[in-house]
């Protein structure tokens, strides 16, 4: 799988960490709050949007009075607690980016999320040990599947896409990364358990979760 490659890529929510029940949670507290049932589809919908592009999904689709801002708000305030008490490393995550570090590879993530609530993250993980460029999805013209994110940290690295090895929860963000021209690793989350025969057939390679590389 590394034959090749300089340079490791994560999507954050679902992949690196484990907080896609989170972000499940914000989605139908906050909508809730007008009154707005949890449609079944909504996870699927959104799935790949930078954090930008969710607030004006919701904003239309819910016929939200506030702006994409006053939403992305909302949001940043319910997440960043959460993340910086309740989200953990996915099991054997820590340790991939320990050998990353360890053996010359140049890491980075590749989040829909915005900077704000990253930023959280980093701290109570301590992420700055392991990670050398962080890229999300408002910084880019188009979210996932769009190749742009994993484009753009792969030209932070100095790094070719063929350098590149990205590794990824839900197909958006795969099909970003082969979009891309980089190698994709699936890692199974149970969020998206319905999306992984998809998963399997846009990807190179795959893994229960990371402990599956060092058995």
């Amino acid at each position: 799988m590394l034959e090749g490659i300089k340079g490791l890529l994560f999507d954050l929510d679902g992949t690196l960490v484990d907080s896609m029940w989170m972000w499940k949670q914000i989605d139908i507290e906050f909508l809730d709050r007008f009154g707005i049932p949890m449609p079944a589809d909504l996870q699927h919908c959104i799935q790949g949007m930078s954090f930008s592009e969710t607030a004006e999904y919701f904003k239309s689709r819910f016929r939200l009075k506030l702006t994409t801002e006053e939403i992305k708000n909302a949001w940043t305030a319910m997440s960043i607690d959460k993340y910086r008490h309740e989200v953990p490393f996915k099991p054997g995550a820590e340790k991939l980016l320990r050998y990353a570090v360890d053996n010359g590879f140049r890491t980075g993530i590749a989040t829909s999320n915005g900077r704000d609530i990253v930023d959280g993250l980093y701290r109570s993980l301590g992420l700055g040990r392991y990670i050398h460029v962080l890229v999300t999805g408002c910084e880019v013209a188009s979210g996932k599947p769009a190749p742009d994110i994993y484009l753009r940290a792969a030209s932070l690295l100095d790094l070719t896409p063929e350098e590149c090895l990205v590794f990824e929860d839900v197909p958006a963000g795969a099909a970003a990364g082969k979009a891309a021209g980089m190698k994709v690793c699936a890692v199974k989350d149970p969020s998206a358990e319905s999306y992984w025969k998809e998963m399997l057939s846009i990807s190179d390679y795959h893994v229960s979760d990371f402990r599956d590389l060092f058995r």
